[in-house]
């Protein structure tokens, strides 16, 4: 008999199609004190399934990942048990500032939350981008749950 943790873990292709449905993550940075400091971020997956998002190139999160790369991210949604489910996976930052790159993540946030770009937007988009950074998560382990697949068996 396989063990609850198995049995709710959501396979590869559900752990792509969760996160990309997600709508916010919280990203959890290092702290100077060291203690955990969590934030809520809009983000995009890529085609390669690269999650990524932008801010402010001086926030206190990038000053902490600049201290210390490791993060977590988490995607997790439901309303009572039976319905949870989530995504949670620790890695390290990478931290993106080349302005091309910037703008290109920063075009598709806008298209994920806003919808299609136009001049206009795309000009805001540039203009923001000079003082905004790129982090892209780069995992190292992932852990998943789906508590539907209990079908009400706690």
């Amino acid at each position: 008999m396989p063990s609850s943790r198995t049995a709710i873990a959501m396979s590869a292709a559900e752990v792509t199609d969760f996160i990309a449905g997600g709508r916010t993550l919280v990203l959890v940075t290092l702290g100077p004190d060291g203690l955990p400091d969590p934030v809520p971020m809009w983000y995009v997956v890529d085609d390669s399934g690269t999650i990524a998002m932008r801010t402010y190139r001086k926030s206190q999160k990038v000053v902490n990942l600049r201290r210390d790369p490791r993060l977590t991210v988490l995607v997790a949604t439901g309303e009572v048990y039976e319905q949870l489910k989530g995504v949670s996976i620790t890695g390290h930052a990478e931290l993106v500032e080349d302005p091309e790159d910037v703008m290109r993540y920063g075009e598709a946030v806008y298209e994920r939350y806003w919808g299609p770009l136009n001049d206009t937007a795309r000009e805001g988009v540039r203009a923001m981008g000079s003082k905004r950074v790129v982090i892209v998560v780069k995992p190292e382990k992932i852990v998943s749950w789906d508590h539907s697949k209990l079908g009400g068996a706690y």
